[in-house]
């Protein structure tokens, strides 16, 4: 059975740089050549480039990557929230400043208005405040919104940082988990770190599948079968529990169940094939012409071993 190796890990980092390097790879640039060059050198490789300590440190430069992206957020966010409250004091240090003047006003008029009578000088100070006290409310209610709503935002976003931190590390782990699995040679303690992930990732089928493969090295044939319909269950399209369930019911002799499900595997992905070829847990399928009948449409040869 294949487990998952570092060459895989590794695999998912190179796929999701490659579009940046195709563009690099560009012969309209002065690097283009080499750059070419070099990846046809990487396409050539036959040696794995990389190491445990290769793998961590790559995971941990992501991880520094995503924290700094988060921290320059919170800051940009920050700054905003600095230059709305210095926006709103300005504004109203503009309008207490235009309230002093116009009492200013008042207070000249009102001493010209004292010849003509008290009474009137005071009915018109008395409305003049109330226009002004009208008008300084609504200023500070619409600030007061604005400042809400941006305290909502601030709210929100701090969430989703805090949200993506948890799944930075949730990631981490479970990465280090499948590091440890592939690394791992029993089966009963690569059972323990399958459950570990589906602890942290409940019902992954990837975790599922492997487990299964772990039961099936334990010859609990039924438990495996169980944990690829449960992986099925949760992605009808999963090649590997299509795999392990065809090797499943070859070790129980169940040979049309198990070429089923051997050529539904090999319909979502191909490589099934050679890996059928050389499989020892369906050794039952080999005497049958349907087995290398359906090996034989994607280019697999039957392969006669000599009497003794």
């Amino acid at each position: 059975m294949r487990g998952l190796t570092l060459r895989t890990l590794l695999l998912a980092c190179l796929l999701a740089a490659a579009p940046a390097f195709a563009a690099d790879t560009d012969q309209s640039t002065p690097d283009g050549p080499r750059l070419q060059k070099l990846s046809e050198t990487i396409e050539t490789l036959d040696k794995p480039m990389y190491s445990p300590f290769t793998e961590r440190y790559l995971l941990d430069e992501v991880r520094q990557l995503r924290m700094d992206y988060e921290r320059l957020r919170s800051e940009l966010m920050n700054r905003y929230s600095r230059t709305e409250l210095n926006m709103a004091d300005r504004s109203v240090r503009y309008m207490t400043d235009a309230v002093t003047y116009f009492f200013y006003l008042i207070a000249g008029a009102s001493s010209i208005l004292l010849l003509v009578g008290y009474n009137s000088v005071k009915d018109i100070k008395a409305k003049a405040q109330h226009l002004v006290t009208e008008e300084v409310n609504e200023l500070v209610k619409t600030y007061e919104t604005r400042l809400k709503g941006l305290e909502e935002v601030l709210r929100t976003k701090s969430d989703e940082i805090s949200e993506n931190a948890d799944a930075i590390e949730k990631t981490q782990e479970i990465h280090a988990l499948w590091l440890r699995a592939s690394q791992e040679q029993n089966p009963k303690n690569k059972i323990a770190i399958y459950d570990q992930i589906m602890a942290i990732r409940p019902l992954d089928t990837e975790a599922l599948t492997y487990k299964a493969d772990a039961a099936l090295e334990l010859h609990q044939i039924q438990w495996a079968i169980n944990l690829c319909e449960l992986a099925l269950q949760q992605n009808p399209q999963h090649g590997h529990a299509f795999y392990q369930l065809a090797c499943a019911h070859a070790l129980q002799e169940s040979l049309d169940l198990a070429m089923s499900y051997l050529e539904q595997a090999i319909q979502q992905a191909s490589h099934y094939a050679e890996d059928a070829k050389d499989e020892p847990l369906l050794e039952n399928l080999r005497g049958s012409d349907p087995y290398w009948q359906l090996l034989a449409r994607h280019g697999i040869e039957r392969e006669f071993k000599p009497k003794a």
